[in-house]
């Protein structure tokens, strides 16, 4: 069950915490302070002056940016645990539940993955969502994402991955006039989950494909488009019917050819990375040296369920821990560059840069604070503590979390939620959909 977001304060202090701003013209302030007014970064630096604002004590703590998941799909996070059992493979086993979903499934789960994504300092998601079987569950998409809390775009897509339907465009223009016009800084807003045809001679199905993407160019939303499993034909018709800009997201391209990669760096479209999920289905290992050359990129989760949790803590760290065993290199991946693709590229990747990703003045306040005080985090001596994000953290780590100004997590709990209360919802869900 949603609850009723919590309200913020106008004035906000977070007060001595190790604050690493992800900003380059920044740096780190060490004993430092962020101010945040009207869910905007006001100030940052040391010993700010901020009357009558709450204030949160972040001594011995670190505060940066929240994490921004790239690309996700949360509308499968009920169907954890499923894949693999007897044999069972992701995207038969997902496709036959999801079919089943009613609104009120959707609604469940993509509330529960988002929370999931707040309690892991995720304060951003670009959320795939490629199961609105009906209006009604496009509608239950979008509340579920507002009730939740988090920013995001949803990205609007069509009832199952065969592409052989088209995506209801009534609909698609209706959410994004209702949302995308609302003000700039909207904290949920609509994209195109853009798929590419199965059968890619086929004259009828690329129609529709054409129809979908004039329909977002002409609504000026954000595109993204699946590159996996036969990434070459899929890259190739991308370059060869010039669909890459600066709206759009290709999400994977793991083994994409340089060629591909620079055509897509040309153009200025953005690139999503998804390590865990890639690896998990068999598409091969996501070595970031071979990306060096775009400019746009940032790490996701890919589904809370097929990454087995939404924490982008092990999707730095499977990155770093790919990159340099396969180099047989120690010093090749940097934890701070890790950060950055979890934080500001990401931002940047997806067309939020502008917003957020970085602490800065006049950016929205989405932050988090990282405790360590905790086992895992035991040991640390002072210092850069980038690597001991990167390679120890864990999201049970992570004591607050502010979206838009307004605390979502206080001392390592989500606010004003009824974990037990979603807990059972996303079971009775998750046991119906194996019944039907």
């Amino acid at each position: 069950m949603a609850l009723s977001l919590p309200t913020y304060a106008k004035d906000i202090l977070i007060q001595n915490g190790y604050v690493m701003t992800m900003d380059p013209a920044l740096g780190d302030v060490e004993a430092g302070d962020v101010h945040v007014r009207d869910g905007k970064i006001v100030a940052i630096g040391r010993d700010l002056k901020a009357e009558g604002a709450e204030r949160i004590d972040a001594q011995g703590a670190i505060v940066l940016p929240g994490f921004v998941d790239t690309h996700s799909h949360l509308y499968v996070t009920t169907l954890r645990g499923q894949f693999r059992n007897a044999e069972g493979q992701f995207f038969p086993v997902s496709s036959a539940l999801a079919a089943k979903m009613t609104p009120d499934d959707v609604h469940t789960a993509m509330y529960t993955g988002a929370l999931e994504l707040l309690d892991g300092g995720i304060t951003s998601t670009a959320d795939f969502f490629d199961n609105v079987l009906t209006p009604a569950h496009g509608e239950a998409g979008l509340r579920a994402l507002k009730d939740s809390g988090i920013r995001a775009t949803m990205y609007y897509g069509g009832p199952d991955k065969t592409t052989k339907q088209r995506i209801n465009l009534d609909q698609l223009r209706a959410l994004a006039t209702q949302q995308n016009d609302a003000t700039a800084t909207s904290r949920v807003r609509i994209g195109l989950a853009w798929r590419l045809p199965r059968d890619r001679n086929s004259t009828a199905n690329w129609a529709m494909r054409q129809q979908e993407f004039d329909t977002a160019k002409a609504l000026g939303l954000p595109v993204q488009v699946h590159v996996s499993g036969e990434p070459e034909p899929m890259f190739d018709a991308l370059i060869k019917r010039n669909y890459l800009s600066p709206q759009m997201t290709v999400v994977h391209a793991t083994d994409a050819r340089p060629d591909q990669l620079a055509a897509l760096e040309a153009a200025g479209a953005g690139l999503a990375l998804t390590p865990i999920s890639e690896h998990r289905v068999g598409y091969g290992l996501t070595q970031l040296k071979h990306f060096a050359g775009v400019s746009r990129q940032g790490l996701g989760i890919d589904g809370n369920s097929l990454a087995g949790s939404a924490d982008m803590f092990a999707s730095m760290r499977l990155a770093a821990l790919t990159w340099s065993g396969a180099d047989r290199d120690e010093k090749a991946p940097s934890p701070r560059e890790l950060l950055a693709l979890a934080t500001r590229r990401a931002a940047e990747a997806i067309g939020m840069g502008d917003q957020v990703g970085s602490l800065s003045g006049g950016k929205r306040a989405d932050l988090q604070i990282v405790t360590l005080q905790s086992l895992n985090l035991s040991g640390f001596g002072g210092g850069d503590p980038a690597a001991l994000l990167v390679y120890s953290a864990r999201p049970s780590n992570v004591d607050t979390v502010i979206v838009d100004g307004r605390v979502l997590k206080r001392d390592g709990k989500l606010v004003e939620v009824d974990t037990a209360d979603v807990l059972r919802g996303a079971e009775a869900s998750a046991r119906a959909l194996l019944t039907r």
